[in-house]
């Protein structure tokens, strides 16, 4: 009897698991784009870069939403949403990379196992032991993600792509993807607070057109840098996050999570929409 109920308390962990280690993450219809068409642009969540949920657009929890195209911003919370299929449809006019980022904050409520196996698959361990000292029942955690997407437009010409954006939490990749070979190496930067964070956990996901996902984990140096390959076409995600006891009464401990999406071909030609990566079927 003892043992069966050790059994269902460890398949409840694993379902909690799965139910609260999600990335959110930006996704377009196409990555590879031309002068003169619209970005439909997708803001989904789900675990190891297999979609879960996909979001409607809601002013309420999103305060920053703007398109980068070098040194130009526009200020994308001001343009008409698609509610219905995406989070944006916007005409795209500057040939070169373009880049979109959304921050998306909220308090989230987890059960104590749930966020305990939250914590332990996020490498977090030291704040995981915080968290076991402590008796409650239940964690509410300020949550604040920064999300990238890169796409190119008509030739991939650099723009400032490799420059932070001064954010509480982010990642900079030093190379530009959509000028790279099939093997070339890419450095990337995980700044906290404007601050290499050294020893930071950072996940690396690329999908295929296969619709395979292949995992990496990578950790920073003392330098705040990772170092990866592009070893396959696909769409590729880089996603990190890092949790601190909350100065906020309101929420026990605060976490900043960043995830960043592009993709890499080696000839520029290859199918890359929302719907043929397997991730839904609206364009």
């Amino acid at each position: 009897m003892k043992r069966f109920v050790y059994l269902m308390v460890a398949v409840l962990l694993i379902i909690g698991f799965a139910a609260s280690s999600q990335d959110y993450f930006l996704l377009p219809g196409s990555f590879y784009m031309k002068k003169g068409d619209n970005i439909n642009l997708h803001l989904l969540s789900g675990n190891e870069f297999v979609k879960d949920g996909e979001y409607k657009y809601e002013s309420g929890k999103i305060s920053k939403f703007v398109l980068y195209e070098g040194k130009k911003q526009t200020d994308l919370s001001k343009s008409p949403k698609d509610t219905a299929a995406n989070i944006l449809n916007y005409k795209l006019e500057t040939p070169g990379l373009a880049m979109v980022e959304l921050i998306k904050t909220e308090n989230v409520e987890s059960e104590r196992n749930k966020f305990l196996k939250y914590l332990n698959s996020e490498g977090l361990d030291k704040i995981a032991e915080e968290a076991k000292s402590n008796n409650q029942q239940y964690f509410v955690e300020k949550s604040t993600r920064y999300l990238k997407t890169l796409i190119t437009v008509d030739k991939p010409n650099d723009k400032d792509f490799d420059k932070p954006l001064n954010e509480e939490y982010e990642i900079v990749i030093k190379q530009n993807p959509y000028k790279a070979d099939y093997g070339d190496d890419v450095t990337a930067e995980v700044l906290f607070h404007g601050q290499p964070l050294k020893e930071a956990v950072v996940m690396l996901y690329v999908k295929t057109i296969s619709g395979n996902v292949f995992p990496q984990k990578l950790s920073a140096d003392n330098s705040g840098l990772i170092f990866f390959k592009l070893s396959r076409e696909g769409i590729y995600m880089l996603s990190s996050v890092h949790i601190e006891a909350s100065k906020d009464k309101n929420a026990d401990f605060e976490s900043w999570g960043t995830s960043y999406t592009f993709a890499f071909s080696n000839s520029g030609t290859m199918p890359d929409t929302y719907k043929e990566f397997g991730f839904g079927n609206k364009h």
